[in-house]
This record gives C-alpha cells, sequence and structure tokens, in this order.
C-alpha cells in the first residue's frame, strides 16, 4: 500500500517555481536588482536605504522558449546585524544569487553569505554588478572570487556568473534565463492537491487586524477555510494575503503569501502544516507540543556568579520578529563587564500599558522600541512612573543608547596609585592600634599621613596610616627612595619583618 500511495503522488507531482534568495555585502545593489524585476521602489522606504525587513517577491519571466516562467524572490537585509534574517532565507530558497559590486569585489559579508549559501547547499549564481560605474573592473572581481575560493565556470569551477547593472537593467534577463535554467537542472517538483506546507519568513502584529505571518509555500495548497498550524500557534485561513496585499482565495507552492489571525506569535523559520479542520489542527498542536523539547532562551542571560555585577532590564519592542533577532544580535557585541544586559521581555507591535507596568517591578528597566510606536495609556503611565522609554527606526543608534546606558550605570572603580614601597627591616613595639617598625624606602616616597597596603609573601593582608616618621632620631614629614627610618604606624594586621608597606592614593573613575 505505502508503494501505490508513493507512486500515485509522484505521478501527481509537477515542475515548482523556484525560491530564490539574493544575498550578498550591503550597498552592494540587491535591492535595486529588485527593485528593477518588480517594477517598484524597496530602497526609498527604508532608514538609511537599508532594507531591513525579509520580504518575498513573485514575477514571471519569459524563458528562451518563449515561455512565462515564475519566479519567487526573497530579499535579505545585507546589514552585518541581520545575521539571522540572511540565514532563515538561505534555509526556505532553492537558488541563491549572491551579488558583487564589480568597484568594490569581495567583503566580509559576501563571504559571510557564500558560506551560509555553501551550508544549506544551494545552487548559487554570482551576479557581478554595477558595470555601469566608473571604476568597475569584471575580470578583477572575477580574480578576487577565485581568490576567496570561488570557483566560476571558466575559471576552475562550475558556478555560473552574470555580469549586469541593476541600476540600468543591463544583463538582468540574462540573469534571470541562468536562474531559470539552474531551476530546470534543479527539478523542483511540487504536488498541488495536498495540504500546504513551508516555513514562516516573517511575523508582526497588525493594531486593527491581529497577529500576520508570512509564509512561503514549499508544497501543496493553502485554500481559505483552513487551518494553518505553526508548533502551538493557530490560525484560520480565512485572511490570506498575496505579497502586493491582495485578498486571495487560494495559493499553491513557492508562493509568499501573509495569513492573518494567529492566536499568538509564531516562531520565525518553524515550518508549517495546513488542516482542513479545527479538530485535525488541534490534533497537531498536541502533537507539536510532546514533541518539544525546549528551545534556544529569547534573553541575553545573566552571569549569575558574580552577584555585584549591575544589570541594565531592557524590555524591548519591535515592528517585526525579525527586527528583534538582529537587535538581540547586536546588544550581544555591547562589552558586559561591569553593567550585564538583561532582556526581560521582548515582543512585536507597539509599546503597551502592561510593558510600563512590568518595568514599573524592576527598577532600572528601560523600555526600547524599534520602528513601533507608544499606546497613549503607555505614555501616560511611563511619565507619572519616570520608565524611560526610548523609540529608534535605526538599530545602531539603538544600540549606541544601550552601550552609553551601561557606560552611566557601571559602578565606580577604585584607582590605586603606588607613591612609594617600604621594606620592613625590623619591628620594635606594638600597642593596641600603633606599632614601631624600621624599614627601608625602596621606591618612591613615603611620608606622614599615607595609606599603606600591608604585604606579605605577594598578599594583601591589611592596611594603616603612617603617623610619624624618624630619620637619624629626628622627625621627618617624609623619607625618599634608599634612606632608611624609623615609623609609626596605626594599623589593626600585626606587620613582620620581611613585610612591604605600599603607600597609595586611592581615587575612583
Amino acid at each position: 500500500m505505502k508503494q501505490q500511495s508513493s507512486q500515485k503522488n509522484t505521478s501527481q507531482t509537477k515542475e515548482r517555481p523556484p525560491i530564490v534568495v539574493v544575498m550578498g555585502h550591503i550597498d552592494h545593489g540587491k535591492s535595486k536588482l529588485l527593485d528593477y524585476i518588480r517594477k517598484t521602489n524597496v530602497v526609498d522606504k527604508e532608514s538609511g536605504g537599508i532594507t531591513q525587513h525579509l520580504s518575498a517577491y513573485e514575477v514571471t519571466h519569459k524563458n528562451e522558449s518563449g515561455d512565462e516562467k515564475r519566479i519567487t524572490f526573497l530579499d535579505t537585509p545585507g546589514h552585518e546585524a541581520f545575521q539571522k534574517m540572511r540565514y532563515r532565507g538561505a534555509e526556505v530558497a532553492d537558488i541563491a544569487i549572491l551579488i558583487i559590486a564589480s568597484d568594490e569585489g569581495v567583503k566580509a559579508q559576501t563571504k559571510e553569505a557564500y558560506a551560509q549559501i555553501k551550508k544549506c547547499g544551494l545552487p548559487v549564481v554570482i551576479a557581478i554588478n554595477k558595470i555601469d560605474k566608473a571604476g568597475s573592473n569584471v575580470d578583477k572581481t572575477k580574480n578576487d572570487l577565485l581568490e576567496h575560493e570561488i570557483y566560476l565556470e571558466g575559471l576552475g569551477g562550475d558556478i555560473p556568473s552574470v555580469a549586469i547593472s541593476a541600476k540600468e537593467g543591463t544583463n538582468v534577463d540574462e540573469l534571470l534565463d541562468m536562474i531559470l535554467l539552474v531551476a530546470e537542472l534543479g527539478e523542483f517538483k511540487g504536488e498541488e492537491k495536498k495540504s500546504a506546507e513551508g516555513l514562516v519568513i516573517e511575523v508582526h502584529r497588525d493594531t486593527q487586524k491581529g497577529i500576520a505571518a508570512t509564509l512561503i509555500i514549499k508544497d501543496g495548497t493553502l485554500e481559505s477555510g483552513m487551518f494553518v498550524v505553526v508548533g502551538e500557534s493557530i490560525a484560520p485561513a480565512r485572511i490570506i494575503e498575496d505579497f502586493t496585499g491582495k485578498a486571495i482565495k487560494e495559493a499553491t507552492f513557492s508562493s509568499p503569501v501573509q495569513v492573518i489571525g494567529f492566536n499568538t506569535l509564531p516562531e520565525i523559520g518553524e515550518h508549517f502544516s495546513t488542516h482542513t479542520s479545527k479538530k485535525e489542527a488541534e490534533s497537531k498542536i498536541e502533537e507539536n507540543k510532546k514533541m518539544k523539547k525546549g528551545g534556544a532562551s529569547q534573553q541575553i542571560e545573566i552571569d549569575d556568579s558574580d552577584e555585584e555585577k549591575v544589570v541594565l532590564p531592557i524590555i524591548l519592542k519591535a515592528d517585526v520578529q525579525g527586527s528583534l533577532d538582529a537587535i538581540e544580535h547586536e546588544l550581544e557585541k555591547i562589552p558586559q563587564e561591569d553593567v550585564q544586559i538583561k532582556i526581560v521581555q521582548r515582543g512585536v507591535g507597539a509599546i503597551s500599558e502592561n510593558d510600563v507596568k512590568m518595568a514599573s517591578g524592576n527598577t532600572g528597566t528601560a523600555i526600547l522600541g524599534f520602528h513601533t510606536t507608544v499606546d497613549a495609556s503607555a505614555r501616560d503611565v511611563a511619565l507619572r512612573l519616570d520608565i524611560a522609554v526610548e523609540l529608534f527606526d535605526i538599530i545602531y543608534k539603538l544600540s549606541e543608547w544601550v552601550e552609553k546606558e551601561t557606560k552611566k550605570r557601571a559602578p565606580e572603580k577604585e584607582i590605586r596609585e603606588v607613591t612609594g614601597k617600604i621594606k620592613v627591616l625590623k619591628t620594635f613595639s606594638k600597642t593596641k592600634k600603633q606599632q614601631v617598625l624600621g624599614g627601608t624606602v625602596t621606591e618612591g616616597i613615603i611620608a606622614v599621613g599615607d595609606k599603606v597596603k600591608i604585604i606579605r609573601r605577594e598578599d594583601e593582608v591589611g592596611d594603616g596610616i603612617v603617623v610619624n616618621l624618624q630619620q637619624q632620631k629626628a622627625d621627618a614629614k617624609k623619607v625618599t627612595e634608599g634612606n632608611e627610618f624609623g615609623a609609626q604606624i596605626d594599623a589593626q594586621t600585626e606587620i613582620e619583618r620581611g613585610d612591604v608597606l605600599e603607600s597609595v592614593i586611592i581615587s575612583s573613575n
């Protein structure tokens, strides 16, 4: 029976459009390329010109035979902070385009992107971009790739490459032809009649519509009335939108869709399944619960071994889940020797009154928002309770604020300046606190009123104050290096012959 079922499934499979991820260094032209392909503009909508959300788009392209073919593109951010989001794009894709500016060559993020493409086992096409610019050198770029063990066709390897201008559109059709050729060789298949399954690539909370997730369908068909399950989250597929925001009734493999109405925030990168009845969907959730063995913490852990370390608690809110990943990645780079950063809560959506109330229960908590807003009631409560609420639209600005805040909260450090060292040669008498001794100044100067640290066999065993000094039976205010003296020291610790006394000035930073 199993064999017959397998044969039936095989007969129902058909060619599936390729899902293509565009990766590479920041400013090398990923968004410009997609902008040209889909004839819309996404570059100018982003802060600082940097694409900040993983998005998916469908285009159609006539192949060399004149047949219209569909291609799905994933646009991944190039900024180093968005590493997790780029990885997510590579994991869901069938083919990767690695884009490289011909006037700059291979950069750090180029190498990181190529490493992830290899790790995911994706076929790759190299797009050598910006051939319209002065300083463009395609041959030099190819040699640069060769030096980084990226072997192109004609240069000892089998990786195809196309020299393009994303700005002018030069050779972009040839690039799409190459994508379709690679897809044909990959023989990507799908089965329309089965229930849809795939991956979650983005999540956000709409203040009016509720929780929405962007899904890439890897196989099967999603129809209105089905139930979508992601881990322990569920949504009735009443509202399905295509990548343009248009309401649709169904979608099939390789399509990016947005489903609105999840009961809880789904996990990005998780697989989704679809079911024809709510009972079947709830059964799948129970199955997922049993299989769940715990996941990675979404908080930056506190080092409990250092009880004296100051903590900066943060409540983090953002527009989409991917932004939270990127922000956390940046915060992990901030030195935390003296102040530990702790994300006590993170979430998608506007900063609410509940967020402020949670912050009020943990002294010193800061609420940080990225590409989001503050509810009016939350703002009023924050002002009344004097809780810091900061909003940002650029990640490095948020990171800079946190770093400055950690420096402000860092405890003062005691700075010791050694002004003199004494070698104790002899001890004479000792009262309850004061001790009389003879010694020699081996370094610097010793003076009346100096604070001294008592060092015995390189360990600090106590401290004291110089009450009186004598040289040649006469009182002295100070004794310089190389001279012997007698001293009266006020100290609780009994000073022994051979001890070293360090005269120190103590200050704080």
